[in-house]
């Protein structure tokens, strides 16, 4: 099990999230903290594999609790839940380690889909011992960043792929359309829809016609794939 400490001043939401934390396989909420001396606290006192940190507590930011856990030689990761996101914040969270990022509001898809691609980045390194390649490197790295659906055709980015994908599995299972995700994504229809096509050739995604009451059906498309994001070559 991964020993996962939940780190967030609202009460309410740390609970939350510790039950989130229940409810994906392989994960245990060993721990809810709501001040960032406590969760230093804790992590000097118990053995934890990963923190879900809010960057916004009362007593310090969590960039501040990330400086001290590294400064006194945790090497726990972290997953940053916080509203935060400006370019400065995430560049700097990134020196400490930082391993995902996930901006409030979030849905438990979103949530669980996080946690899931750490789980698969935790197990590609764990599962060749003190020593690692470069391929092993890859798929730990590639597990974290989602990359679905094989290669990907010229002129398409695996950022702009992984975007699309947190989007289906968000609105899972109501689905969405091309013009849809453009106006979400802040991307041209035909772009989203050419990705989204991609995912349907790749049987991520099954297309299903809505039919209005003038014009052409369009296609709403639902995400079909594993509930963790499969890397390329994984």
């Amino acid at each position: 099990m991964i020993r996962t400490l939940v780190v967030e001043d609202d009460p309410r939401i740390a609970d939350a999230h510790a039950q989130y934390v229940e409810r994906v396989p392989g994960f245990t909420a060993t721990g809810v903290v709501h001040r960032g001396a406590e969760a230093l606290d804790f992590l000097d006192r118990h053995p934890v594999d990963l923190v879900l940190l809010d960057f916004y507590l009362p007593d310090m930011t969590g960039l501040d609790v990330c400086r001290t856990l590294r400064a006194r030689g945790h090497l726990t990761d972290i997953i940053a839940i916080t509203s935060a996101r400006d370019v400065g914040t995430v560049r700097s969270v990134l020196v400490y380690g930082v391993v995902q990022y996930l901006l409030k509001p979030f849905s438990f898809a979103a949530f669980r889909d996080k946690l899931e691609r750490y789980a698969e980045y935790r197990g590609h390194l764990l599962d060749h011992g003190p020593a690692t390649a470069q391929q092993d490197l890859d798929r730990a790295f590639g597990a974290l960043r989602g990359s679905v659906g094989g290669p990907l055709p010229k002129g398409m980015s695996n950022p702009t792929l992984s975007a699309v994908v947190d989007l289906l599995r968000e609105l899972d299972p109501r689905g969405i359309t091309a013009t849809e995700a453009g106006r979400r994504l802040g991307m041209a229809r035909v772009t989203t829809r050419r990705y989204l096509e991609h995912l349907a050739d790749q049987d991520l995604v099954e297309r299903r016609p809505r039919y209005g009451s003038q014009g052409r059906p369009e296609n709403v498309y639902h995400w079909n794939g594993p509930s963790a994001s499969p890397s390329s070559g994984s």
